[in-house]
C-alpha cells in the first residue's frame, strides 16, 4: 500500500481542464488545498507559499490513502503525461 500527498503544478495547463481529462480516464485528483475544496480561486495555502496566481491555477493534488495501491500509482503515471500533452497541444 502507498499513502501520501502529491502536489503538481503543470505550467500552461489549467487545473480544472486537467481534472476533467483525468476524471474521464479514471484518475481522481483535486485542485487547490483540501481545506478549500471546491473553491474557484487559487488556494490560499499555495498563495501563502509564494506561488503565483497562474501557477496555483495550474496545480493539482493527488491524495493517496490506505486503499491506494501501487497499481493506482502506475495507472496515474501512465495517464497524466498523456493528458497534459493533449491539453498543451489543444
Amino acid at each position: 500500500r502507498v499513502a501520501g500527498l502529491l502536489h503538481v503544478a503543470v505550467p500552461g495547463v489549467e487545473a480544472e481542464l486537467l481534472l476533467v481529462a483525468l476524471d474521464r480516464s479514471g484518475v481522481e485528483a483535486a485542485a487547490g488545498s483540501a481545506c478549500s475544496s471546491g473553491a474557484i480561486d487559487p488556494s490560499h495555502v499555495l498563495s501563502a507559499m509564494g506561488m503565483t496566481r497562474e501557477r496555483a491555477l495550474s496545480s493539482v493534488r493527488f491524495s493517496l490513502g490506505w486503499a491506494s495501491t501501487d497499481a493506482d500509482v502506475d495507472a496515474a503515471l501512465a495517464i497524466v503525461p498523456d493528458a497534459v500533452a493533449r491539453l498543451r497541444a489543444a
